[in-house]
């Protein structure tokens, strides 16, 4: 089965906002990333709990932790950077997940073996707060490519993988070369699109992620989540998670109306490829050679 999640961020800054387009589409898993525009990372204990609240009685669950975990300089001693990656499992546990989204480092592609010191001590602390790790492709960053991404998984025992077609695209990977090396090894999916010539960001299934071969690789009997991470409109805190121009094929006139047109996308994306919605849940109708 597969069930839905989405960076409920890009939808609106306000933690009412996000729910409200959550509910409307149908979804009821947030990878909560933002809240009014302040990173998930920089949240203290008492909003965390605020925000827990908030979502139990919206009846939103939070699916992963977007943290921008790892998006540093590899050069950052990790003794200095240990209290943050703490403070985010103290949140973790807080808003009722397991999951933690997390990069390999900027300025590391020469560095493996801090890369892979410093991801196992990030393990090590997960572990104890009863937390998973899970890795994000991301251009620039010492995981960015396939082959490195194996490495990590290989010597970062622990450590889960989360996998971005687009992001793979970013970086002049081909998208029919990517799943076959990685799907059956991802924990879950980022659901981004884009076209590879320019860099336009589009709904899923119009651009050159194969977001539809993607779905056809999921095991019908398989629990998996597909997180909607739309970029169809500038968001309150991108700029902070992303400093690169957004180029998007289509103008909406608002967060609103872009977030619902991507959930839309993929809605109709999933029943095109045999999946049917039941209570909130994908299952599979369709018939597979």
């Amino acid at each position: 089965m597969i069930r839905l999640c989405a960076f409920s961020d890009e939808a609106a800054p306000s933690l009412t906002g996000q729910i409200a387009a959550m509910k409307r589409n149908g979804i009821g898993l947030t990878e909560l990333r933002s809240v009014d525009g302040v990173n998930v990372k920089d949240l203290s204990e008492r909003t965390a709990e605020e925000i827990r609240r908030e979502l139990d009685e919206g009846g939103i669950a939070v699916w992963a932790i977007g943290s921008p975990l790892g998006k540093v300089d590899i050069s950052l001693p990790f003794a200095e950077y240990c209290p943050t990656v703490e403070h985010v499992m103290r949140l973790g546990r807080i808003l009722g997940t397991k999951r933690i989204r997390i990069f390999s480092f900027f300025s590391a592609y020469d560095a493996e073996q801090i890369v892979v010191e410093n991801l196992k001590r990030m393990v090590e602390i997960a572990d104890r707060y009863g937390m998973i790790l899970c890795h994000e492709n991301e251009k620039d960053i010492f995981g960015d490519r396939p082959d490195r991404i194996l490495r990590l998984h290989e010597q970062v025992k622990g450590m889960r993988l989360v996998y971005d077609p687009a992001n793979f695209l970013q970086v002049n990977e081909r998208a029919e070369d990517t799943p076959p090396l990685l799907h059956g090894l991802c924990d879950y999916f980022h659901i981004k699109d884009v076209i590879s010539a320019d860099g336009t960001i589009v709904p899923a299934g119009e651009g050159d992620g194969r977001i539809g071969e993607l779905i056809d690789g999921i095991a019908p009997d398989r629990d998996t989540v597909l997180t909607l991470e739309p970029h169809l409109r500038v968001f309150a805190g991108y700029g902070a998670i992303d400093g690169s121009e957004m180029k998007n094929r289509y103008a909406y006139p608002s967060n609103d109306a872009a977030f619902d047109a991507a959930a839309t996308a993929l809605r109709e994306l999933l029943r095109a490829h045999g999946w049917k919605e039941t209570k909130g849940v994908y299952e599979y109708h369709g018939s597979r050679t």
